[in-house]
Formats: structure tokens, C-alpha cells, sequence
């Protein structure tokens, strides 16, 4: 039986649709093996919640069979147990694309039972639409309801939505009556699907300005099959921000504090982005009670931080691809959400991390790291460089174009036993070149104009945990008379000298499968 095949009201007002209506297991049958598959959802929020489920059931009892199955997903980034979880404990996936953040998927992926393509997220849909990706065979995508005249009215997030419906020949709906109908209106759907060289400037000037439409739009007959869902999205919990948490926010906001001293940031600072995490909501927080106002967002994901300072009148807009809210932060949104809809515009991912649009707006990329070495190099997806933790999501999209690129991590992990500052990465996603400054619980490094040799020494001294700091002053005074090169000081026998010993310390304090 559908989810809400007892609601009295259906949000697919559009009549040519309502013959399409189905269950979620019936939608799932469509898909055969093999195909790839675009689905909605971006860090938990605007997913499917029961066509994927179905899909992995049959999956499993065709594998019980004896036979093979398996698809290839795209998403916007991360989704929910109900989606990549699901699919991942059937086996169900051949290859995934572009981030993932599940733990059942990333076994599967270090283990090599699936094909995990990184891409930045600006990436994904030019890509797909450029043709690098292949043919898109079904889209299945979550919707707040679908108006008479048939235009989709986007959930909770947008990611790539509006490029799988444009692209696949095939398309499955979910229409969630959990989203709140006051979603209408929230959304700015822009698409740009002119290839280069005939392609157009986004005009888009400022974090608040509406380019586009409200709603999605896709060809009817490409609708297959139209499931009537009301299931909540998977929101993330945040713990309140400890005391490492807190002193890397408050290095931040002195950090900005000097900025708008010596004139480099307006009173009002420039549009913020912000990844996900606890440390970006300390960040947050310390903002709402410090002294700037008029403040602007300009990011992917809208967490309980900038919800708050939204509400607290700091930040004026914010525009983003999807909300990640707690919990208590949803009720609140849901509760007031006519307040937030005249203060948040949701985009398609590929113009919220759009890189000339960073650019020009001038934003203040904050991101997190797995780790940094001593010359400014960063590293964000790996464990000891072989093993996918998530993927770089949207934070090379950032750093490499921001006015400012901070990235922050605490000096240390396993209690003390790995330090997050090493001579020489193991994985490299943001070079030292798109690294402006590196922010630990320890202090604050600006790396700005700053040689190689001189951003070692306010890495160590700044960063640097002080039980790491003699290794690390120990390994570049030895490059820095050993090296053959001395504009970059490598020991390349010595460089990776730490990683025995993370391994070594982490095996004593670590249990199960958790990667050290």
C-alpha cells in the first residue's frame, strides 16, 4: 500500500499526472539493471525515501537468485540511510557519484565492491550534460507537490535536480507531503544548458538575486511513475561546539576582526560560505554574538548556525542548494518557514558553486580538512592516501575562488596520537596555491604571500599541536640542509616518517573498522 494512500488530499494537482500515480515498489520495478540512475538529495535533505528502498529489496532478491543486478548512482551529494544505505547493503551499486558520506558505502568503496567517481560539485552536471558521463537512463527525484499546469515544486533541496530532469529519458517522482507546502516560492531554478562556445554569463550580482523561476520543469511524458510519499528528511544532529570547537571559531573571528581593521573585509564582512560541521556552527554561533551585522551567505548548505543568525537579524539572506538543519532546527524553520522563505533563495548546485559567481561576490570559504602539511598543502578525502572518507564535495569550488580561503581542523585526533599538521600529505586535494589560511584549536596561519620555507614555520609554530611541533621543526631543519631542492624542502625517504607511527598509536586506541 503507498505511503499515503489514505491522505484525502494529494499534492499532484495536475490531472494528466494522477493516472501515473503508483506504489514505491511498483516505480522501482521500472528500473532495469544496469541503468544509471540520477536521484535527488544533497547532505540528507530533498531525497527519495521509498523508491530506493523498493529498488534495493528487489535488487537483494534478484541477487538471492543467482543473478546480477546492480545500477549506477548520481546524486547532488550525500543522501540518507534510505538511499545510499539502503543500496549499499544490497550491493546494489556499480559506481557512485559525486560524494558520499555513507559508512556502509565507503566500506564497499575501500574495499573495491564499487566504483566511486570524486568530482567538485560545480562539476557533476556540466559533465553530464557535456556528455563525459554517459547516457542518463532514470531520474528519481523528491518534489513538495506538482501544480496543475505540471511544474515540479522543488523540496528541500535542489542539487542537480534540475539537470537529471532535463536529461533523463526516463523520469520516476516522489512527492513528499512531509516538505511543507510553504516551500513554494523559496527556490530560484536557473538552468544554463548552452554548451561552451555559446555559453552566457549567470547574472546573478548579488547572494539574494533571483535569476530563474520557482519550480522545476521537465517533459510529461518522460514521467513514468508518480509515488505519494510523507516521510521526513534525515536531519543531522549537532553537538554543542567543545572547547577545540570554540577556540578555532574564536581564532576565525579575530581573524576577521583584523581583516576589517586594516581594510582588506567591508563592517559587514563578504558573503560566507561555510562546510558542514560542528566546528562551522561554532563559527556561526561566535558570529551571532559578535558585532557584525548586514552579513550575507553565499554557500551549499544551510546548517543550524546560519539558520540562527537569520533569525537573530545578523545575516540578512542566505542562498545555498539545501538545508541541513538538527532536527529542533527544522521544527523552528517549519514553524516560521514564511519568515525564512523571504530570507533564503535554494539553487541548483551548479550556480551556488559556481566558480566565476564565487569570484566576483568575493566569499569567505570556510572548510574542513583531514589534514595540512607544512607547506600549505591540503588533504580532505583521504586516510593514510588510499582510503575515501567522503570526497571533496564542494570545497575545491570554493577555495580555489574566494576572496579568503580558510581551511580548519584540530591539531591533533585519536587523543593525541595522530597530529593533523604533517611534513607531507598523503592525498592532495587543495594545494598549497588555493590555501590562504589554515586555522587549528593551537592558532591561526596566514599563508598569504608567504614563501614555502616561511609557511612551514607559521605552520609549526602556529598549528602545530606543541607535542608534534619538535618532529615536525626536527624534519624541515633536515630538508632545509639535505633537500636538493631548498625552494621546497623534501626528504621523500623521510616525509611520510610519521605515518608508521599514526598507524602504529592509532591500532591501540582504535576499535572495529573505524579507518585510522
Amino acid at each position: 500500500m503507498n505511503a499515503v494512500s489514505s491522505h484525502s488530499f494529494s499534492r499532484v494537482r495536475a490531472p494528466s499526472l494522477r493516472s501515473k500515480i503508483m506504489t514505491a515498489k511498483e516505480a522501482a520495478g521500472l528500473i532495469p539493471s544496469g541503468a544509471r540512475v540520477g536521484m535527488s538529495g544533497f547532505t540528507g535533505s530533498g531525497h527519495p525515501k521509498e523508491v530506493p528502498i523498493e529498488l534495493a529489496r528487489r535488487i537483494q532478491e534478484t541477487h538471492a537468485h543467482g543473478n546480477p543486478f546492480k545500477i549506477s548512482v548520481w546524486t547532488g551529494a550525500s543522501t540518507a540511510p534510505e538511499l545510499d544505505g539502503a543500496l549499499a547493503k544490497a550491493n546494489a551499486m556499480e559506481m557512485r557519484l559525486p560524494y558520499q558520506s555513507d559508512p556502509v558505502c565507503r566500506r564497499r568503496i575501500n574495499a573495491g565492491e564499487m566504483e566511486y567517481t570524486d568530482i567538485h560539485l560545480s562539476h557533476v552536471a556540466q559533465y553530464a550534460q557535456f556528455g563525459f558521463l554517459g547516457k542518463l537512463d532514470f531520474a528519481v527525484i523528491e518534489v513538495a507537490g506538482i501544480r496543475e499546469d505540471g511544474a515540479l515544486i522543488p523540496s528541500s533541496s535542489v542539487g542537480n535536480n534540475e539537470a537529471w530532469l532535463e536529461m533523463a529519458e526516463h523520469i520516476i517522482l516522489e512527492v513528499n507531503s512531509w516538505q511543507s507546502p510553504a516551500l513554494e516560492g523559496m527556490h530560484d531554478i536557473y538552468a544554463y544548458t548552452d554548451r561552451p562556445p555559446h555559453r552566457r554569463p549567470i547574472p546573478l550580482l548579488t547572494a539574494g538575486d533571483r535569476i530563474g523561476e520557482p519550480y522545476f520543469r521537465c517533459d510529461p511524458n518522460k514521467i513514468v511513475a508518480v509515488v505519494e510519499t510523507h516521510a521526513a528528511d534525515r536531519n543531522t544532529e549537532f553537538t554543542p561546539p567543545d572547547a577545540v570547537s570554540q577556540a578555532i571559531a574564536e581564532h576565525i573571528l579575530d581573524f576577521f576582526d583584523c581583516e576589517v581593521r586594516h581594510g582588506r573585509m567591508p563592517k559587514n564582512l563578504l558573503p560566507l560560505q561555510s562546510g558542514v560541521g560542528n566546528i562551522a556552527n561554532a563559527v556561526m554561533a561566535g558570529l551571532e554574538k559578535g558585532s557584525y551585522e548586514g552579513m550575507t551567505a553565499y554557500t551549499e548548505v544551510l546548517q543550524d548556525g546560519m539558520l540562527h543568525l537569520l533569525r537573530s537579524g545578523k545575516l540578512t539572506m542566505a542562498s545555498a542548494t539545501a538545508l541541513s538543519l538538527s532536527d529542533h532546527a527544522m521544527k523552528e524553520f517549519l514553524a516560521d518557514v514564511d519568515f525564512y522563505r523571504e530570507r533564503i533563495v535554494l539553487r541548483p548546485q551548479d550556480v551556488s558553486n559556481h566558480p566565476e559567481i564565487i569570484r566576483r561576490l568575493g566569499i569567505i570559504a570556510m572548510n574542513g580538512m583531514i589534514e595540512a602539511d607544512i607547506y600549505g598543502n591540503v588533504n580532505s578525502t583521504h586516510i593514510a592516501g588510499t582510503s575515501i572518507m567522503n570526497g571533496i564535495g564542494g570545497s575545491g569550488d570554493f577555495a580555489r575562488n574566494a576572496y579568503t580561503s580558510i581551511f580548519m581542523t584540530p591539531s591533533t585526533r585519536k587523543n593525541g596520537a595522530i597530529s593533523c599538521i604533517v611534513p607531507m600529505v598523503t592525498h592532495v586535494d587543495h594545494t598549497e596555491h588555493d590555501v590562504q589560511v589554515i586555522v587549528t584549536e593551537q592558532g591561526m596561519a596566514d599563508l598569504r604571500g608567504l614563501s614555502p620555507k616561511a609557511r612551514a614555520r607559521v605552520i609549526i609554530d602556529n598549528c602545530a599541536h606543541p607535542d608534534w611541533q619538535p618532529a615536525l621543526n626536527e624534519y624541515l631543519d633536515l630538508a632545509m640542509r639535505l633537500s636538493p631542492g631548498r625552494h621546497t624542502p623534501h626528504l621523500m625517504e623521510e616525509a611520510f616518517s610519521f605515518l608508521p607511527k599514526w598507524k602504529a598509536a592509532g591500532a591501540r586506541r582504535v576499535s572495529g573498522d573505524e579507518p585510522v
